[in-house]
């Protein structure tokens, strides 16, 4: 037997408060990253273009922003400098 489909009342009663969280803790960081002098950062330029798509109607929210964070060259690098990730796309270095 299938599950029925959770309401909009039921999703909200259940995540609403992690979601509220998520979102102070959002505004908290971006606060911080406002108090501390410094030069502008990529990352924080992809934090600031991916919030509008929160804010929209559209219906793949949730793929709009990793696509948002994604990274987009098709090229690879000749050697990587560090092993890992940055979470955003590094602009190009000169």
């Amino acid at each position: 037997m299938l599950a029925a489909m959770p309401t909009k009342q039921e999703i909200l009663d259940l995540q609403f408060v992690e979601a509220r969280h998520k979102l102070i803790d959002l505004a908290a960081f971006l606060d911080r990253i406002d108090r501390h002098p410094g030069p502008p950062d990529f990352r924080h330029e992809a934090m600031k273009a991916a919030i509008p798509i929160l804010l929209s109607e559209r219906p793949d929210r949730a793929c709009a922003v990793l696509d948002a964070f994604s990274d987009h060259t098709t090229e690879p690098i000749p050697q990587a400098t560090f092993q890992g990730a940055l979470g955003a796309p590094c602009p190009p270095t000169p």
